[in-house]
């Protein structure tokens, strides 16, 4: 992509309205623009990353086992009355009334709706165990929307439903999941630490939130130092084993970690004084298992080994796909914009050319872009007249994390400049070595 052909309206100012690092960079970044009170339209570069996390998404679901589908985001009052919810939910559920009179609601979660589907279709323990997950945007009429994706209206999110036989199936799937959500932020550039949980109105008695550390977190939290040291890293886990599986999950929750709503100063009391932490963390995802909470209450049973019906046990698990973008700016970002990790960048490279209409330094970077391009990989070169600090604070603001530098001097001594986003350390080389690098790099995620 040439940025002259390119739409990202970038802003000098920050809007007034901004008031954490996330949403004044994706504003100022030309990612995303208001268009009412917590609800956003996603700007080119904006969306690229929506689509870069919502695919590590999908990727680590189906690795795991877990079947993709879609359901729609208006669903039928009457599902939500069989199983209790729908009076109960409270007044962030945006209730809707069509021409026929029926009382509908933009969908906050899909319990309800999944489980309809499960028992329309399945009958047979044979079946078990099924995941099946979709990603799709929900809604739900916070009071006071702030913080711009991060505390919004409406919001894209992953949900995912376990169907099992067993409660010890059931368990199975939840330690899955808590694999799978390590490996998905891992995969972008997080530590998101699995924290013992409220289930709040989806209900259950086992859940955890992943949470990321950041100074503008809604949630404080509670934890042991130890647990930041741990890493999932590129171990390979056979998610049909359930020793290894509940292995991980002994290994990332044994030390003490808790949001404000489940602290236990009593057990807090038995971490080391010198490891106990008190912080602000983000809530990027949570898994529940909440047994036969909706498949007593919707009919959903299965027929066992011996004949008899019986409800099936479930589980829900949640990833804010469209949280995360603003997690991981709060996460990595410096004074001059945001830093993007590799596994998520919208463009994988950004090309600077010093002198937009010089013979040579044109035909460079049209060489490098190209060369980028067959590689398979997104150059995002900026041909603009414009000087030279001006293409430099851009490729800052947006934050891609590898820039080349393109100049007729460096040219003439056979080189172009390297620099890295995060540690702003820049390295001449030949061109071609330059391509070699970048391409290396991410061929090695």
């Amino acid at each position: 992509m040439r940025l002259s052909r390119y739409f990202l309206p970038v802003l000098k100012e920050t809007p007034a309205e901004a008031q954490i690092v996330s949403h004044r960079y994706m504003l100022r970044a030309g990612m995303i623009k208001q268009a009412s009170a917590g609800i956003y339209s996603w700007l080119p570069l904006g969306f690229k990353v929506l689509r870069k996390i919502e695919n590590i998404v999908h990727e680590e679901q189906q690795r795991a086992g877990h079947i993709p589908m879609l359901m729609p985001t208006l669903q039928s009052a009457d599902l939500w009355r069989e199983s209790g919810r729908y009076d109960a939910y409270g007044p962030e559920m945006l209730r809707i009334r069509d021409r026929h009179d029926r009382d509908m609601l933009y969908g906050p979660t899909n319990e309800e709706l999944i489980t309809d589907i499960f028992r329309s279709y399945v009958r047979s323990y044979k079946d078990l165990p099924l995941t099946l997950y979709h990603i799709q945007w929900k809604f739900r009429d916070e009071i006071r929307p702030r913080f711009g994706v991060m505390r919004g209206r409406e919001f894209y999110m992953k949900d995912g439903y376990n169907f099992d036989l067993t409660k010890e199936d059931a368990l199975h799937a939840y330690n899955r999941h808590l694999v799978s959500y390590l490996r998905t932020y891992e995969r972008m550039g997080l530590q998101a630490i699995p924290m013992r949980a409220d289930s709040g109105p989806i209900g259950g008695d086992n859940t955890h939130e992943f949470l990321v550390l950041a100074e503008t977190g809604e949630s404080e939290v509670f934890y042991d130092s130890q647990i930041t040291d741990l890493k999932f890293g590129d171990r390979q886990i056979d998610y049909d084993s359930v020793d290894q599986c509940q292995a991980v999950l002994e290994e990332f929750t044994s030390r003490y970690a808790r949001t404000d709503e489940t602290h236990d100063e009593a057990v807090w009391a038995e971490v080391p004084e010198d490891r106990r932490r008190v912080a602000r963390g983000i809530e990027v995802g949570q898994i529940f298992y909440f047994g036969t909470k909706y498949s007593d209450a919707m009919g959903a049973t299965v027929q066992n080994a011996e004949g008899e019906q019986v409800p099936v046990h479930m589980g829900s698990h949640g990833i804010g796909v469209s949280r995360l973008l603003g997690a991981i700016i709060e996460a990595s970002h410096d004074d001059k914009g945001i830093i993007w990790p590799e596994g998520v960048t919208p463009f994988h490279v950004g090309i600077v050319n010093l002198k937009q209409g010089d013979e040579e330094a044109d035909a460079a970077c049209q060489a490098l872009y190209d060369s980028f391009t067959t590689l398979g990989l997104e150059p995002l070169y900026d041909d603009r007249n414009e000087r030279a600090g001006g293409k430099f604070a851009t490729m800052d603001l947006i934050g891609l994390p590898w820039r080349i530098t393109v100049g007729p001097r460096g040219l003439k001594n056979g080189v172009v400049e390297l620099t890295s986003r995060r540690t702003g350390e820049s390295e001449e080389m030949p061109p071609e070595e330059a391509v070699k690098k970048v391409a290396a790099i991410y061929a090695a995620l």
